[in-house]
């Protein structure tokens, strides 16, 4: 259909002031074969070959010679219009169809027209098979994000339930009439990593409740020589984090915090401002100590907290003679993202 249009417009451009339509019929369709060939050259050749991979310097030397025999084709239209439609008459050819000039105009407007369409159409197709690409992309990274999160869990339960259960194995020992307290104490924590831990976020009260929990068996434990201070302050109930945040940094203050002065000292405390939650947990050390105080815990929660929360926290962990000190700033504004 668009070549029989374009029929059309030669019998209507070459028609301009002759009334010998058989002619200029004629010379129309003579000259499709030399405007198509040349288009097909443009757009299924040059185009894909030299433009789009910006091959310019071949694209130059192709084109000149697509030009030059497109051209003495349309010179044999010209003496087809003269030698067989007008008899050799000059004065018989439909004025138009004597100008080369004109001739050319009217074929490379087709020519550059139909180019033009082809570009469009390709950056098209590129831009949607880019967008295609990185929409896989995202995909495939959001996954891998997924299962590295998931990894990073299942490494924490264990180790969170380890420390647990040692403490009610030793009073289950002793046989001790709290050991039934710690079960049920524990109960609640395995609520929580069961059922709680695979939401994108819990109660920020929650979290804290587990915390005390777990604290809670530590006591039962360490018994006196245990000194603990928690100061949770301005808790507001709709802030939400992700689950297993905070503990781990409790869990890890008992695992390799050190008796001194016949005490193992732990102060944490937490404040909320709008969004902000401001986190800090302390524990006593010997100034000779030398061990790994970071862990698999906190290993596992610093790859979490730049998962989740990228560049909206600051963690910082540090350690003096009888501390080992972790501070936490968290911007809770952006959970609703995660």
């Amino acid at each position: 259909m668009f070549w029989i249009g374009v029929l059309f417009f030669y019998t209507y451009f070459f028609g301009y002031e002759s009334t010998n339509f058989n002619y200029v019929f004629s010379f129309s369709a003579f000259l499709m074969p030399v405007t198509i060939s040349t288009t097909y050259v443009v757009i299924y050749y040059l185009i894909p070959k030299y433009v789009l991979p910006k091959k310019y310097n071949l694209l130059i030397l192709y084109s000149i010679y697509t030009f030059i025999l497109s051209s003495y084709f349309i010179i044999i239209s010209i003496f087809y219009g003269l030698i067989f439609l007008s008899k050799f008459k000059s004065a018989g050819m439909a004025p138009m169809s004597k100008s080369l000039l004109a001739v050319m105009i009217a074929v490379y407007i087709i020519v550059a027209l139909v180019s033009a369409f082809s570009l469009v159409k390709h950056t098209y197709r590129s831009n949607s098979a880019n967008q295609e690409l990185q929409h896989k992309i995202l995909e495939a990274q959001l996954k891998l994000k997924e299962q590295e999160l998931h990894y990073l869990k299942m490494q924490i339960h264990p180790h969170f339930l380890f420390n647990t259960l040692n403490t009610i194995y030793g009073f289950a020992l002793k046989k001790s009439e709290e050991t039934s307290e710690m079960i049920l104490r524990l109960s609640n924590l395995l609520d929580y990593l069961l059922y709680q831990v695979d939401k994108p976020l819990v109660p920020l009260q929650q979290e804290l409740d587990h915390i005390k929990d777990y604290v809670v068996l530590e006591k039962m434990r360490f018994s006196d020589t245990l000194d603990i201070v928690m100061n949770f302050e301005n808790v507001n109930d709709p802030i939400h984090i992700a689950p297993m945040l905070l503990i781990p940094f409790v869990e890890n203050s008992f695992k390799h915090g050190q008796i001194r002065n016949k005490k193992l000292s732990i102060y944490m405390k937490l404040t909320q401002i709008n969004n902000i939650i401001h986190f800090s947990i302390k524990n006593s050390i010997y100034r000779s100590s030398e061990n790994d105080l970071d862990g698999i815990g906190l290993s596992n929660i610093k790859k979490r907290l730049s998962s989740l929360y990228h560049d909206n926290h600051e963690l910082l962990i540090s350690k003096d003679e009888q501390w080992h000190s972790v501070e936490l700033k968290l911007n809770t504004s952006k959970t609703k993202n995660l």
